[in-house]
């Protein structure tokens, strides 16, 4: 199950993002990816200790949680882990599938993977995400203020960048509903359901 949100968030919260963005340090991309993926993994990302991660968490939460197609689909409970991502012209980020577990105080489960596109995919080539399936790699270069949502479990990549700077936001969702197929079986649902009995709502993590 690949997912797709155009305008996740809006103009407006993409500019006060980027601001948080530019006000950040930037630091090499492997401090957070395990020896075991460290020769993978060429970006750089903004440091976890300063203020910024925070705030942009909880700009990307309030936008999820008013998103009723992606509540729908994800049933999302806690949004966890986020980070900033970086992509220069050579840097990439080679196979790999993202940890199970993830968190340090509080340990979350990794259900489902976001990435959200903060620029536009004319500034730069190359820098696609592409995830592996059966028949091949399927890339996705999204305009800005678009979300991709991928089982966490799936073996993806991002490609060398050839031109310009790729801005992501990448984070983890563990979901109400651990299992992707019963996920998607109640995705497929929730229109009837929803026009029936209105929508369910759960009030912590990301809502629903």
């Amino acid at each position: 199950m690949i997912l797709t949100f155009p305008e996740a968030i809006t103009a407006e919260e993409q500019r006060t993002i980027l601001a948080h963005v530019a006000a950040g340090e930037f630091v090499d991309g492997r401090q957070t990816a395990g020896a075991l993926l460290a020769d993978r993994k060429h970006n750089e990302q903004i440091r976890r200790d300063g203020t910024q991660l925070e705030h942009i968490t909880g700009m990307l939460l309030q936008a999820l949680r008013r998103n009723e197609r992606f509540l729908s689909a994800v049933y999302p409970k806690q949004l966890h882990s986020l980070l900033v991502s970086r992509y220069r012209e050579g840097m990439h980020y080679g196979p790999h599938v993202d940890r199970a577990l993830m968190g340090d105080a509080t340990v979350w489960r990794t259900d489902l993977s976001l990435t959200l596109f903060l620029n536009e995919p004319d500034e730069y080539d190359g820098g696609e995400l592409a995830l592996e399936s059966g028949s091949g790699a399927f890339k996705i270069k999204l305009p800005a203020r678009g979300l991709v949502c991928y089982p966490t479990g799936q073996t993806h990549q991002v490609l060398p960048g050839a031109r310009g700077e790729r801005l992501v936001v990448v984070a983890w969702i563990q979901s109400h509903v651990r299992g992707e197929s019963a996920r998607e079986a109640r995705r497929v649902c929730a229109p009837a359901r929803e026009a029936g009995a209105g929508p369910e709502r759960h009030e912590d993590g990301a809502g629903r």
